[in-house]
């Protein structure tokens, strides 16, 4: 897939210069001899440059045989120091992730002793909980009890 994105990019890079290349052609021709000749020349070793650059990057990917994953991301090789200043986001990361766990987890457990408690230290048993007129009935005392 990256490899279709990247020839993709290059096609219209080609498009991109082949359209501004025909563009500075037209205009061309209405300019004097000696202009016209030393835009030639500036355009040939700008494409002359272009090429070079392609093949130094390409060179410098099989002479190392290696790639950004192996170097961790740099030509300079990461020390140990550089290493682990690089891993330690991750490890702050996951122990934050484990720590809002943990305390989610604790807190779930706190709200259903809660319930727990609160059923069990009621007068009323559990099965009036489930009456449809008792529901309605709490809710009304709540709403009244927050009005006051």
């Amino acid at each position: 897939m990256t490899n279709s994105i990247q020839q993709r990019a290059e096609i219209l890079e080609n498009r991109f210069g082949l359209k501004t290349a025909s563009y500075l052609s037209a205009g061309a021709a209405d300019l004097p001899y000696d202009i016209s000749e030393r835009l030639r020349a500036a355009r040939a070793q700008a494409v002359s440059k272009r090429k070079v650059a392609k093949l130094e990057t390409a060179t410098q990917v099989v002479n190392t045989g290696g790639s950004a994953a192996l170097t961790w991301g740099s030509d300079d090789r990461l020390g140990w120091w550089g290493r682990l200043g690089s891993v330690l986001p991750l490890v702050a990361l996951v122990v934050g992730l484990l720590l809002i766990n943990s305390i989610q987890n604790d807190n779930r457990a706190q709200e259903v002793a809660e319930v727990d408690v609160a059923l069990l230290t009621d007068e009323l048993p559990p099965a009036a909980f489930a009456d449809p007129g008792f529901v309605q009935f709490l809710k009304a005392t709540r709403q009244a009890s927050n009005v006051q």
